[in-house]
């Protein structure tokens, strides 16, 4: 592992190691609005899963998922890990995942984490989310306690979700996989295949669709979800968009409404691994349901996504970013209004599994290879 041959300074006040045998030389790769220039900042990262922006100059907070929370430095170097994360569940999908900053971040300095949680009967685990504060020297996450956890507990590896989106008015949403147990994505006395909205200390917002209502869980938003690894807040309209995987087939987008059906399984347009139809499924639309946005028949595999409203790059303006894990490339989707009507495969020659991408606030896009050896590049036209 690279990891063990690296050497260790102090940078800043944060304890920093650094591998004198990486040098950061851009590559440059083909796209349809010119050549590519991708940049590796950083490698050794172990199953990096999500990134995020701290700010000023004081660079990014990147998990791992076996559950290690690092700061990478704006040159590059890499922390060890920070103190104060909780233990996570890190077998099969599961482990540390997503990392966001609260919205009054310079004020509260709190951090939010989605991780899997163990505990669950039969040693089985969900998803859970938590904040603390980041210490002044970037070292530890101070006072973490947990303000959600998913329930019942019924992944024994698969399908947490587990994306965290602020959106314009301070609520929080949790993506939510339904644990491979495909009925609960429709079952609301349930937590499994649903995005939830929250308080950000993780009290329930008395306008949430179903509060109220006997043997449905309050925090529910919407439902009908198979397993949302990608999420982001629509910067134009300030609506929340997710992708989500599908089985074999029917990677999806979808425009995340209040109280809605997203279908699945009983809509899809994937079927199962084995090559048999979905047991629930009626169709690939059905009644009651809202149809995906965009769809992929023969799946990508997605992960993180990313709309882009930077000034660097005109070309990318009102683009939406998603990597893919299977395919192994970024995909940039082009829109008219808010329909598809073109789509780009990037990244395919570094043949690396794309976990996440962001928009850094110098307008480049900064994307997590999901490896042993994962990296971070920045990527931007020449």
């Amino acid at each position: 592992m690279l990891r063990k041959t690296l050497l260790t300074t102090l940078f800043a006040g944060v304890l920093i190691t650094s591998a004198p045998v990486f040098a950061a030389v851009a590559q440059e790769l083909k796209s349809e609005e010119g050549t590519l220039e991708v940049t590796p900042i950083v490698k050794g990262l172990e199953h990096p899963w999500a990134l995020a922006f701290l700010p000023g100059r004081q660079g990014m907070l990147v998990t791992e998922r076996p559950g290690n929370l690092r700061v990478v430095s704006v040159d590059g170097k890499l922390s060890s890990p920070l103190s104060g994360v909780p233990q996570v569940w890190a077998k099969g999908q599961g482990g540390l995942l997503d990392v966001v900053l609260s919205p009054d971040f310079k004020q509260d300095r709190m951090v939010y984490l989605s991780y899997a949680e163990g505990g669950g009967e039969g040693g089985k685990a969900g998803t859970a989310v938590g904040r603390g504060r980041l210490s002044e020297d970037l070292t530890a996450i101070k006072d973490f306690n947990v303000i959600f956890r998913q329930e019942p507990k019924l992944s024994v590896g698969n399908h947490f979700g587990s994306r965290l989106v602020f959106d314009r008015d301070g609520y929080l949403f949790i993506t939510l996989g339904e644990n491979n147990d495909r009925p609960t994505a429709q079952d609301l006395d349930k937590l499994q295949g649903k995005i939830v909205r929250i308080y950000p200390d993780g009290k329930v917002p008395k306008d949430n669709p179903f509060v109220g209502q006997k043997g449905v869980r309050p925090e529910i938003w919407s439902y009908g979800h198979r397993n949302p690894q990608g999420a982001a807040l629509n910067p134009w309209s300030g609506t929340l968009w997710e992708n989500e995987h599908g089985p074999q087939g029917g990677d999806e987008v979808n425009i995340i409404e209040r109280g809605k059906n997203y279908g699945w399984p009983i809509a899809t347009h994937g079927i199962n691994y084995s090559g048999l139809p979905i047991p629930e499924a009626k169709g690939k639309i059905v009644e009651g349901t809202v149809g995906p946005q965009h769809v992929w028949e023969k799946s990508p595999g997605l992960s993180g996504m990313a709309f882009y409203d930077g000034d660097r790059f005109k070309a990318w303006q009102h683009n939406v970013f998603i990597g893919a894990l299977v395919g192994q490339e970024l995909i940039r989707l082009q829109f008219d209004g808010d329909k598809v009507v073109h789509e780009e495969r990037l990244l395919g020659e570094l043949n690396k599994r794309i976990r996440d991408v962001r928009q850094g606030p110098d307008g480049y896009l900064y994307v997590l290879t999901d490896e042993d050896d994962g990296a971070l590049y920045k990527v931007g036209l020449k």
